[in-house]
């Protein structure tokens, strides 16, 4: 199947997918199991792991919108269907957290044998979940992408808390009376993990949707490459927004106020040029250009000869 994009995102939409098949398999196993097993915690991470196959479902779609070319409705291209997927995923995070602890809490008072094999699907999960953690973290970095990476934390919740039921459940299984209800309270500690990281995902995507700047380091490469283009004297302003997988960049250009329309145009199309060729996680740059006060003009000039004519 054949996705528009870089190799990169390809390779993110085929992790999501495959992580909703390798999920609802699981989640399926879980559930199935823990009933028969009289498990409340394997039950609840059953739940979470449901939760986690719609939020894959989630990001799969948010990085396939987001992947499509601008156009007339949206010069920015489609990016923020990304963010908006982590916002999704976020959510229901908070929702599957609250509502595994309310099933953990009214089971509590429910007397059950747990039986044994309900470990074996908890040990399977771990080295899934694990996996699939690992390989969402890598291409979420090298697509900068939040529903991945949201996902990815998702997963890490996924295997926390699959930790958590193998101890509650081992507990109950080495000591039935003194740890009969370990079972019931590793489900509630599930659902608090879960909310918690709900929480945090959700914060994180907020900042972007709020337009909050990238930080310093990332501005810095901005501004470096832009003043390695001769005939750039200055930066006024500069400011980034993050439009899905990648930022668009405001920059407001000074140059030598005698120059020409032409050559100040010339200088702005270049610094447009070089800063999306050398920082990847650009998608585009908006130059403004400014008329730069006589002392840099007189500053810059004395560094290097002018590179670009003067009017007559």
């Amino acid at each position: 199947m054949e996705w528009p994009g870089s190799d990169a995102e390809n390779a993110g939409r085929r992790l999501a997918l495959l992580s909703v098949i390798a999920g609802a398999a699981l989640a399926l196993i879980k559930i199935a199991v823990g009933i028969a097993a009289n498990s409340a915690a394997v039950v609840s991470d059953g739940f979470e792991a449901a939760a986690d196959v719609v939020s894959s479902a989630i990001v799969f779609a948010g990085l396939w919108l987001a992947s499509k070319p601008p156009d007339d409705n949206h010069p920015y291209g489609h990016g923020r269907y990304e963010t908006l997927a982590g916002l999704g995923v976020s959510a229901i995070l908070a929702i599957t957290g609250f509502a595994i602890c309310g099933h953990s809490f009214q089971s509590m008072s429910i007397s059950s044998h747990v039986k044994s094999f309900a470990v074996y699907p908890l040990l399977a999960a771990i080295g899934l979940k694990a996996t699939l953690a690992t390989l969402k973290f890598r291409t979420a970095r090298q697509i900068s992408s939040a529903a991945l990476a949201a996902d990815a934390w998702h997963d890490l919740t996924d295997l926390l808390s699959t930790c958590v039921a193998l101890v509650a459940v081992s507990l109950t299984l080495s000591d039935p009376v003194r740890f009969q209800k370990a079972d019931h309270v590793g489900g509630i500690i599930i659902g608090l993990i879960v909310i918690a990281l709900g929480i945090r995902v959700g914060l994180h995507t907020v900042e972007q949707l709020v337009d909050t700047m990238p930080d310093e380091k990332l501005m810095n490469q901005i501004r470096t490459v832009a003043m390695n283009v001769p005939g750039a004297i200055g930066i006024e302003k500069c400011f980034a927004r993050r439009t899905g997988l990648k930022y668009h960049v405001d920059l407001h250009l000074e140059v030598d106020p005698e120059l020409t329309v032409r050559d100040s145009h010339l200088i702005a199309q270049q610094v447009k040029f070089n800063i999306k060729e050398q920082l990847d996680w650009v998608a585009d740059v908006l130059v403004h250009v400014e008329p730069a006060p006589s002392a840099h003009v007189e500053a810059r000039q004395a560094q290097a000869a002018p590179t670009f004519r003067r009017k007559a």
